[in-house]
């Protein structure tokens, strides 16, 4: 009898490390310490195990992530920033996987794989609604200018925190990836009327 919240760990740090087509059945069952018979048995499938594997990863990251972007206690920029100095610290942590296991996966698959890619793509527009849905909740509470434009702001810095992601995997530094999240800040909105490049609609200027 084997441990199956332990082998799903397993599985999503072995998705995560290697991405879908990257990890085949083998190094699933090596890594999971469980027989073939045992994983049909237990998870059905590889990609079964896969969606199985991100939803897990996406309770386990969502715990910050929703507790930071959604405490009531600060403000919305100061949400944003401590979001990315957390973004920072877990990208980066030493326990598991560098980067994040959502941001690349499924950007390169087959032809076959399209639920896949599909799957993942769906998840990386969820965290940017829910994004979008805080800075429309800055402007409704008075601390976003309500000239925002709050899907192109939470567009952008869904970006950069897709951009961290490569970088952790790359090898940058903690605090590298805080120094470019800080960076990344200075395109917030400021003023009652304040215009950003990024985050105020009709933000084009004539030359």
């Amino acid at each position: 009898m084997f441990d199956r919240a332990v082998a799903l760990r397993e599985a999503m740090e072995l998705f995560w490390e290697r991405g879908y087509e990257g990890t085949s059945f083998d190094d699933l069952i090596a890594a999971m310490g469980i027989s073939a018979s045992s994983f049909y048995n237990s998870f059905g499938s590889k990609e079964a195990l896969y969606c199985e594997a991100t939803r897990s990863y996406l309770e386990w990251a969502g715990q910050w992530f929703n507790a930071i972007l959604n405490d009531p206690s600060i403000d919305t920029k100061t949400a944003f920033a401590r979001l990315f100095e957390a973004t920072a610290e877990e990208f980066t942590r030493g326990d598991h996987p560098l980067g994040c296991m959502i941001s690349l996966a499924g950007t390169h698959c087959s032809p076959g794989m399209s639920n896949i890619r599909d799957m993942m793509a769906e998840h990386r527009a969820f965290s940017e609604s829910a994004m979008a849905a805080r800075i429309r909740k800055g402007v409704t509470n008075g601390d976003v200018p309500e000239d925002s434009d709050c899907d192109m702001l939470a567009a952008y810095y869904s970006a950069v925190a897709r951009g961290l992601a490569v970088q952790a995997r790359d090898g940058a530094s903690r605090d590298k990836l805080a120094r470019i999240g800080r960076l990344a800040m200075s395109a917030w909105p400021t003023g009652k009327s304040g215009r950003s490049k990024l985050g105020s609609k009709g933000h084009s200027r004539s030359a």
